[in-house]
């Protein structure tokens, strides 16, 4: 773990508590959405620091735009405010931005960095009225961090108990009010007695090819990347609805640019590219393609278990669930039956190869 500060434009950041991500985020492919070492040093200069200047998620930026209104104007802290969603549509972003709309420090920690009490009591008494704690994968909170949490959400408050037994009392350490700001890729791991204690729920969604293309455009400006609008669409329709996904993928495409062209990225580049990385016109890449070929290949279309094609494909079971297959869940290119993974039709089709007539193809 290690604590260290570093600005982010108009406000502060403090970057409180850091663990190392799960296993799954370190996957090298190119479509991962879990952050990966080049996306963290990239992503603080493309990030907007406004709501105005967030594109997509429309309606979570209109109805975050006017609750931070009404705050300003009580002069009072937001209420707790919880995002969830897939990964890399711009969760933490967003915590940026609602520091910077409030004028106010932001304080950042994972989940599962916050190891016991003290360090949340640590966290929680250093902060200022009305700043923001941002924590990243909420759900990995420990049980008893998480008993500790709701105390200071609901009453600002901090209970320490001295002493064992009949000689035990508790000392009640008032904090500042503050905002607590959580993300989650996993809403089913959050217990009631916290998800109750959130204000503001925001879920965010896969993005548009349009709100894609628009930060395609904005990333290559702020990068100083030549690009064409028909290049820019062309990455922004294999980027799989992600942000992070598409800014990853021009920086790849600068790359062939710079090296085999004259470093303008036109439809022909950007192409060429995106066909050397073997990400196909649906966003789907040579392990996506592998990980279906082999339901309809060795499993007959399915259904199949995890456990069956993780050994198969040789891959963790949670590379699988939280990396491969949401995308092709989203766009129908799966499907999970109460006996296992089944290959739609749609994913025949994209394989090119047909499907056997049974009572599997009348459901999918």
């Amino acid at each position: 773990m290690a604590a260290r500060k570093k600005k982010n434009e108009g406000s502060l950041v403090e970057n409180v508590l850091e663990v190392a991500p799960p296993s799954h985020a370190k996957d090298p492919a190119l479509l991962a959405p879990t952050p990966q070492d080049e996306d963290a040093r990239v992503e603080a200069s493309l990030r907007p620091t406004r709501l105005a200047d967030f594109v997509g998620q429309r309606r979570v930026t209109e109805n975050l735009s006017v609750y931070v209104e009404a705050a300003r104007a009580r002069k009072g802290a937001l209420d707790h405010v919880l995002f969830f969603g897939p990964p890399g549509l711009g969760k933490t972003t967003l915590a940026f931005i609602l520091a910077e709309e409030l004028g106010v420090t932001l304080h950042l920690a994972h989940g599962p960095a916050i190891e016991h009490k003290g360090q949340l009591a640590a966290l929680l008494t250093k902060m200022s009225e009305r700043d923001v704690l941002f924590i990243d994968e909420i759900h990995r909170l420990s049980a008893v961090v998480e008993e500790n949490l709701y105390t200071a959400m609901e009453d600002f408050r901090i209970d320490v108990v001295h002493g064992d037994g009949p000689m035990a009392s508790t000392l009640q350490i008032p904090i500042a009010p503050f905002t607590l700001v959580g993300a989650t890729t996993r809403t089913g791991l959050l217990t009631g007695p916290l998800l109750s204690r959130f204000g503001i729920e925001s879920r965010l969604d896969y993005y548009e090819p349009e709100d894609l293309t628009t930060i395609v455009r904005r990333s290559a400006r702020i990068l100083e990347v030549p690009i064409e609008d028909t290049a820019s669409a062309e990455l922004a329709r294999r980027a799989r609805g992600t942000p992070r996904i598409a800014n990853r993928l021009l920086r790849r495409a600068r790359d062939f640019a710079e090296v085999l062209g004259d470093g303008r990225l036109d439809t022909r580049t950007t192409r060429k590219a995106l066909d050397r990385l073997e990400i196909d016109e649906a966003g789907l890449d040579e392990m996506n393609r592998r990980f279906l070929k082999v339901i309809v290949e060795f499993y007959n279309g399915g259904p199949v278990g995890i456990e069956a094609l993780a050994a198969t494909l040789s891959e963790p079971r949670d590379t699988l669930e939280d990396v491969i297959e949401p995308y092709l869940l989203q766009n129908g290119f799966l499907a999970r039956t109460p006996k296992g993974r089944v290959a739609t039709s749609k994913a025949y089709a994209h394989l090119g190869i047909d499907k056997p007539r049974g009572p599997q193809g009348s459901l999918f």
